[in-house]
């Protein structure tokens, strides 16, 4: 097993690749670690390719996986964290704005600092103020909904013990979210490092501004779905129970109503006549539907679920 795995997903970056690779490996003959490089190219459309497989007739430590079409930078990651063997796998990005330097001090953190997960902080940015205020906003949302305080959730160059990525799947674009859904899976010790970001030398950037408005979205799914996806009868049945109760008793008041003016001998509205009538009898229609959606989404669960809902850290005598 490799000390380090370093997995670089990429889309277009045939300039920086040999570049990349040379500092990567120069940084493990300087600190004397043995490290695999998984190279993951995400459907590009120039020469990357051609590039990765000069690489790997070079140097036998690098992996390559091809991608016959663009899938995400999730897809990516998945991809590579599935064949990564090292005991401490660390990602970074392939444009050389994450500096291979921070190798070291990032495994030492997993392996001796105990760390689950060591995440990047580009404290200093060399991004246009287009891009580095709505990263703020995105930040200061994502720490205020998942709770764990970190700087830096997007930055691509953080550290991993090997048994963290063998119990998470990305996909989507929940690489962003990767510190969460680690902590979903029970490994709760995340840590956070200052690193260099450097500006980028060749080509340009592969997102826009949607990735931040896609990004809310994912972080406000992921923190409903990672609260009721096991138990979704406490939600759906919850609001539904709700919404029949008070459709109910409307309706029961509004029958009331008419029963106590007939009693009187008073002229009373039609009970279809009144709009309350119709927003009692909706609220009921939809109370039931939400009530009986949590049901099935409940037996769904239940019958369909493949994996286990726990994950076992260590075993003792078991024979």
């Amino acid at each position: 097993m490799s000390d380090v795995s370093v997995v670089i997903p990429l889309y277009n970056e045939e300039e920086s690749l040999p570049e990349l690779c040379d500092w990567i490996y120069r940084v493990a003959d300087e600190s004397k670690l043995a490290i695999e490089v998984v190279l993951i190219d995400d459907g590009s459309t120039d020469g990357s390719w051609s590039v990765i497989t000069d690489l790997t007739s070079k140097n036998k430590g690098i992996k390559a996986i091809r991608f016959r079409r663009n899938h995400g930078k999730s897809a990516a990651l998945n991809a590579g964290f599935k064949v990564a063997e090292g005991e401490v796998v660390i990602t970074m990005d392939a444009d050389l704005q994450d500096s291979p330097d921070e190798i070291p001090e990032l495994r030492r953190m997993i392996v001796e600092d105990g760390f689950d997960l060591v995440s990047g902080w580009k404290k200093k940015r060399y991004d246009p103020i287009t891009k580095t205020i709505p990263t703020k906003l995105f930040n200061w949302a994502t720490r205020k909904i998942s709770g764990i305080h970190l700087h830096d959730f997007n930055c691509g160059l953080k550290a991993y013990r090997n048994e963290v990525i063998q119990n998470i799947d990305v996909y989507g674009e929940l690489h962003r979210y990767i510190p969460f859904l680690s902590r979903n899976a029970g490994f709760t010790k995340i840590g956070e490092k200052v690193v260099q970001h450097r500006a980028r030398k060749y080509g340009s950037t592969k997102f826009g501004l949607e990735r931040f408005i896609n990004g809310f979205l994912d972080l406000v799914t992921l923190a409903f779905v990672s609260r009721f996806s096991k138990r979704p009868m406490h939600f759906f049945g919850g609001l539904g129970t709700l919404m029949f109760l008070f459709g109910f008793f409307s309706a029961l008041l509004i029958g009331a109503g008419k029963l106590y003016a007939l009693a009187q001998g008073q002229n009373a509205m039609l009970v279809t006549s009144n709009p309350w009538f119709y927003i009692a009898l909706i609220s009921m229609v939809l109370g039931t539907q939400l009530f009986l959606a949590g049901f099935i989404a409940e037996i769904v669960i239940r019958n369909s679920q493949r994996k286990s809902e726990y994950t076992i850290g260590e075993t003792f005598n078991l024979d």
